[in-house]
């Protein structure tokens, strides 16, 4: 921009912005900091809810001006449903000039009616992907359109984010990027200060979905191959915890399991750079920010088709793999990088490498441009 056009902006009256979202999550929350630095732009976060049974997020304290509707939600097929009576009375009081949506549950459809009600621009969020919002209901699409319809921009947290909103017949001019980032400077230099103890670290809830058991097989098969006991590192908690500790009790003589629980974000740094290669054998994520996280401290990673990071963050034989969950494919894989010196450094450069764009203030900039593009 340049310094003419800076100081209209400035001269404007500040753009009233409310972001409705689900939860405070640690991966938004600095990118809302760097958000409201912009001084065109007055901008209050209204949260559903404060924290989701399943989650166990440790959150920072945040400036940002913030409000949480009153908590009240449901379970359905496995996901919490956010149901927030008050948000029209809450975004009534706030008044925005543009309203910014994470989803269509019952409080954002409610949020999306108020702007569209009060000639606010409504702007639409989201993490998904083509891949991921495959199976949806012809209801879930037909919402979906409707609400479209009525939106003037859209942001995407990856490319297959556009393709989704492309599927939807959106212009490419009215999508905007925000990148799911990990805080990249707390990793930078870690791993020259922390020795390798862990073959492997495996990184998220214990739940089917994600297939810990599957990581465990992969140690297994390639103690097998190499002849020598692996180690992995296991971060993360869940309903298959106990289910998880006696399959690693029965493969304990081939493979050695640190199960280090929930850890908090400060830990997270050192403990990824003592690990060689992140295995992330996701049945469907939407992004995947433990791959930020592993590519942050210079690890390889694995990772199925299944997640939005895969051809994205992390490119098949560039600085990981991208493999169906296929056993002996993932063995291949992890034997090449724990046997070939060379090719484990080019993969564990290329991996800081391709990360360092995923940064909060680029996240925020995303979302900013969206913003601008409705005045």
């Amino acid at each position: 921009m340049t310094e003419m056009g800076e100081a209209r902006v400035r001269a404007q009256k500040p753009t009233r912005v409310a972001v409705v979202t689900n939860i405070p999550a640690p991966y938004r929350l600095q990118v809302f900091e760097h958000l409201v630095a912009h001084q065109d732009l007055d901008v209050c976060v209204f949260y559903c809810s404060g924290r989701e049974p399943d989650r166990e997020w440790d959150l920072r304290h945040s400036p940002v001006k913030q409000q949480f509707f009153k908590e009240k939600f449901f379970t359905y097929r496995g996901k919490f449903v956010h149901c927030n009576p008050d948000a029209w009375g809450a975004l009534a009081a706030f008044r925005p000039d543009v309203v910014i949506t994470s989803g269509f549950n019952p409080t954002f459809l409610v949020a999306y009616l108020y702007a569209r009600w009060h000639g606010a621009h409504h702007i639409a969020m989201t993490d998904g992907t083509a891949t991921t919002e495959a199976s949806l209901s012809a209801v879930h699409r037909f919402v979906r359109r409707r609400v479209y319809a009525g939106t003037s921009a859209f942001i995407g947290a990856s490319l297959g984010s556009f393709e989704l909103y492309r599927s939807y017949g959106i212009a490419d001019a009215k999508i905007f990027q925000s990148h799911l980032c990990a805080n990249n400077d707390d990793y930078v230099g870690v791993s020259e200060q922390v020795s390798k103890t862990h073959d492997f670290v495996f990184s998220g809830r214990f739940v089917p979905g994600k297939n810990p058991l599957f990581a465990l097989e992969v140690a297994q098969a390639v103690a097998r191959r190499l002849g020598r006991q692996m180690s992995i590192l296991l971060l993360g908690s869940g309903e298959m915890a106990d289910e998880m500790r006696k399959v690693a009790d029965g493969m304990a003589t081939e493979v050695s399991a640190t199960f280090a629980g929930f850890v908090k974000q400060a830990q997270l740094p050192s403990l990824y750079a003592s690990a060689r290669i992140l295995l992330f054998p996701t049945q469907l994520d939407t992004w995947g920010v433990v791959a930020n996280e592993a590519c942050a401290a210079g690890l390889p990673v694995v990772v199925t088709p299944m997640a939005g990071v895969a051809g994205e963050l992390v490119v098949h034989e560039d600085n990981g793999y991208v493999l169906p969950l296929a056993l002996k494919a993932w063995v291949d894989a992890c034997v090449a990088l724990l046997t070939r010196p060379t090719l484990y450094a080019q993969f564990a450069q290329r991996s800081v490498e391709r990360v360092k764009p995923y940064t909060y203030r680029n996240a925020a900039e995303g979302i900013y441009e969206a913003v601008l593009s409705t005045r």
